[in-house]
């Protein structure tokens, strides 16, 4: 039965890596929800091996029956939902703002990023504006088209 479980986990894991190396951003949210439902689950399992009763103390006692099961994967696994969640609100407030803004859901190429990675071993990033593309663009604090959403323009 154990090795029942250990595959069954083992492919939820890997379905949800598979996910998470997708470009696109919500496929990569149900991958890393996923992947914490099986963590989840593998704590749980692994705290209940052995267990032939719950984590209860009874009355009169003051420690836990040898046969109950351990409370505290129990405990992280809740506080690990709770986070899961949180990191799935987050993501879905990124994606509807990448929405809102590119009307697309696909992550692109970083410009930059690209530009770093085809640079030869000889040249050296620095700060001079001779070895930068025409397009490239330098970050400022001036305010652009994508420091707000749209219809928020007057809120500066």
């Amino acid at each position: 039965m154990h090795v029942f479980y250990a595959l069954v986990l083992s492919i939820i894991a890997a379905c949800g890596v598979q996910l998470m190396l997708s470009r696109h951003i919500l496929r990569t949210l149900l991958g890393v929800s996923l992947l914490s439902a099986a963590a989840n689950l593998i704590m749980f399992y692994a705290g209940r091996i052995g267990a032939k009763a719950p984590p209860v103390i009874p009355d009169g006692e003051t420690t836990l029956a040898a046969t109950a099961a351990n409370p505290l994967p129990q405990a992280l696994i809740l506080t690990a939902i709770v986070i899961t969640m949180g990191v799935a609100a987050f993501v879905l407030a990124l994606t509807y703002r990448s929405y809102r803004l590119n009307t697309i859901e696909e992550v692109s190429n970083d410009p930059e990023d690209t530009r770093v990675s085809k640079m030869s071993g000889k040249e050296s990033i620095d700060d001079d504006e001779d070895h930068l593309q025409p397009d490239a663009r330098r970050d400022t604090d001036a305010p652009d088209e994508l420091d707000a959403l749209p219809g928020h323009e007057g809120s500066r």
